[in-house]
């Protein structure tokens, strides 16, 4: 109740959704849709089968315009900044992604996201004009041709992050509820598609409010025969009697794949899949499980598989009374000779069971697309992993670190890359962390959020946290302390059961099994367990923007450019970062700083940023670098030495570029 009467007006539009909902779009009328229900004879222009909405096309520039922000390090906030391969990201996502465009294309096995869903209470970044309320809307809807459409004036370029861009509360009162959330999601699904692997793959959660939009967007960006499974995961135990309707659940995880270059996708065994597996008759090849060699057709429909066996063990004869065999005589006849039949425990069964080994069966399961929370968590276990590492309701609903795990264990191997780009609560820094322990693995996450302000009145708050970004890092740091105290348990069983082992007769089975721990040992103790902290923001070299009018004193500091491109503001760390990036090399390239120039990568690139003589330029020609980047103020009042150092490097077969 909010104590405003209906206008009639509004009530006729109530009494209208009644009776025709297929006529309503987004909370109002679509005037083509209400014809056509009505039996209106109506054309719709460019029929073709396509998700559309609001802004879409204005997303498609933002999505198109190249960012000048940069990455700058931040090591006091990281854990072993200069060793550690694991990255955490402050800053907008969408500029964060691109920013990421050129050192991170096709170098990602794993995408996991886990979004707003666009309930009504969300917020997140989405388009300017599109935030204006209810009232709004309908004030403007005069804004509209003859046929309904919003005309081109009343359409506003998005503004997401960067100048203008902010976080906003999309209700569903919002003129544009569900456009919103499909501009704020598609720019970043396409450059997150860019930074996926050949064979990689991307996980997104969601729940009903959005699924079917989703999937369709999904559809568009990654191609629908890259789709894959509509995952349903038991989030919760039981049902709640707070709910009005319908009591949830689960939520979906919809995966989709980049290529077909991912022909093929294995989920491990486990301890549980394994338990039907014995070997009563103590068969050579060690474990097994039967089934049936009755095929599901009968006589009639597979005539050439409906022969007389006969039983080995009684020499009895028979077929089959209604169904085939499963394979043919020959095939059977060199399955008997192999003993690849059980004929029960007395071996006086009619029909043969075929023994499955466990040791010939292919690494790993067919996935399922029910992920049952006994296997993957729910969020109230997410919660409780929250809640020992940092307190009490400081996340609303935190995915588990097992429904995490299972995802990245089915689809990536032990050195890759893992993407999480809503980064929120830490849950995919920590599951990586700790299935590195628990699989001796050295997976490298890069997580990005935001560094939203946390509820004034909310726990976090109260904890001393000033920003959601704030929390992601004391999770991580404090999940990667447990962990360390965890392995060095773990290192502890090891030497003891290496005591053991030394104490026995020194046999070739004993030395192989000491030498297989102390690899195990080795791979605790190099477990990466640090992140490098970056953060966005302006680039460290001054843009040129267009001048307006006939401004002199704006045309002269734009010429200033030309004279010293470099920020106030920045730093050579700050710059050697910039550069890296923009040249394509990654966040955990190695940077070697020499007296006068830095090295990436070894001879990859050598930059020279703060000062520059001949004794540099000979220096540097010396360690043969694939390409060179120097500030260009540097040769000011010698350009002797420049036009001698561009020669040299020219000679030398070097890439030369000044900035």
């Amino acid at each position: 109740m909010d104590g405003i009467s209906l206008t009639p007006e509004q009530e006729k539009l109530n009494a209208l959704r009644q009776i025709l909902p297929e006529a309503f779009s987004e909370g109002k009328i679509d005037w083509e849709k209400l014809k056509a229900t009505l039996g209106s004879t109506i054309n719709f222009e460019n029929e073709r089968y396509v998700l559309n909405w609001a802004g879409k096309s204005d997303a498609f520039k933002v999505l198109q315009t190249p960012t000048t922000k940069t990455l700058i390090p931040v090591k006091d906030e990281s854990i072993n900044f200069d060793e550690t391969e694991n990255i955490f990201i402050e800053g907008e996502n969408l500029e964060v992604l691109k920013v990421l465009q050129k050192s991170y294309f096709s170098k990602v096995k794993m995408i996991y996201i886990d979004p707003p869903y666009n309930t009504g209470n969300d917020s997140f970044i989405y388009p300017d004009k599109f935030s204006e309320t209810k009232d709004e809307y309908q004030r403007r809807i005069g804004d509209k041709d003859k046929e309904g459409y919003l005309t081109k004036d009343s359409i506003f370029l998005p503004s997401f992050g960067g100048a203008g861009g902010g976080l906003k509360k999309n209700s569903k009162e919002n003129g544009q509820y569900h456009s919103n959330w499909l501009n704020m999601m598609m720019p970043r699904l396409y450059l997150a598609k860019n930074l996926l692997r050949q064979d990689g793959v991307i996980f997104v959660s969601i729940d009903d409010n959005e699924v079917h939009n989703l999937r369709l967007l999904m559809n568009e960006v990654f191609g629908e025969e890259n789709f894959i499974a509509n995952l349903i995961w038991e989030k919760r135990y039981g049902r709640s009697n707070d709910a009005k309707l319908m009591s949830t659940v689960t939520e979906h995880l919809l995966l989709f794949r980049k290529n077909e270059s991912l022909s093929v996708l294995r989920e491990p065994r486990s301890e549980k899949t394994n338990e039907d597996y014995s070997n009563p008759d103590n068969d050579p090849r060690g474990l097994w499980t039967s089934v049936s060699f009755v095929s599901q057709r009968t006589r009639d429909e597979r005539q050439n598989l409906g022969y007389s066996i006969t039983n080995p063990y009684t020499g009895k004869s028979f077929s089959h009374p209604t169904n085939s065999w499963k394979y043919n005589e020959e095939k059977f006849l060199e399955m008997l000779a192999d003993k690849r039949f059980y004929w029960g425990k007395n071996n006086d069964q009619d029909f043969p069971r075929i023994k499955r080994f466990l040791s010939e069966l292919s690494e790993g399961m067919v996935p399922i697309n029910l992920w049952k929370h006994s296997e993957t968590g729910t969020t109230d276990e997410g919660t409780k992993e929250v809640f020992e590492l940092i307190g009490k309701n400081v996340f609303t609903f935190p995915k588990p670190k097992r429904l995490i795990q299972r995802m990245i264990q089915m689809t990536t191997s032990e050195e890759d890359i893992i993407l999480d780009f809503f980064a929120g609560s830490g849950s995919t820094a920590h599951a990586i962390m700790d299935l590195n322990k628990i699989s001796r693995s050295k997976r490298k996450f890069i997580c990005i959020q935001l560094p939203e302000l946390t509820e004034e009145k909310g726990e976090a708050n109260k904890a001393g946290y000033k920003t959601i970004s704030d929390v992601l890092k004391d999770r991580i740091r404090k999940a990667s302390k447990k962990i360390k105290e965890e392995i060095k348990t773990e290192i502890k069983k090891i030497e003891s059961q290496i005591l053991k082992l030394q104490a026995e007769i020194p046999t070739d089975e004993t030395k192989s099994e000491i030498q297989n721990l102390q690899f195990q040992i080795r791979n605790l103790q190099s477990q990466d367990l640090g992140f490098k902290v970056l953060k966005l923001e302006d680039s460290n070299f001054k843009q040129w923007h267009q001048i307006e009018g006939n401004d002199v004193k704006a045309l002269e500091e734009q010429m200033k450019l030309f004279v010293d491109p470099v920020s106030e503001s920045a730093t050579t760390e700050n710059m050697v970062y910039e550069l890296l990036l923009k040249s394509g090399k990654d966040l955990n390239s190695s940077v070697e700083w020499n007296d006068g120039y830095y090295l990436i990568d070894g001879n990859e690139l050598a930059l020279i940023l703060e000062k520059v003589d001949k004794s540099i330029v000979t220096e540097v020609l010396s360690e043969y670098p694939k390409k060179v980047i120097a500030l260009d103020k540097l040769f000011k009042g010698n350009d002797q030495l420049k036009t001698n150092t561009v020669l040299q490097m020219r000679d030398a077969g070097i890439e030369f570029k000044t900035i």
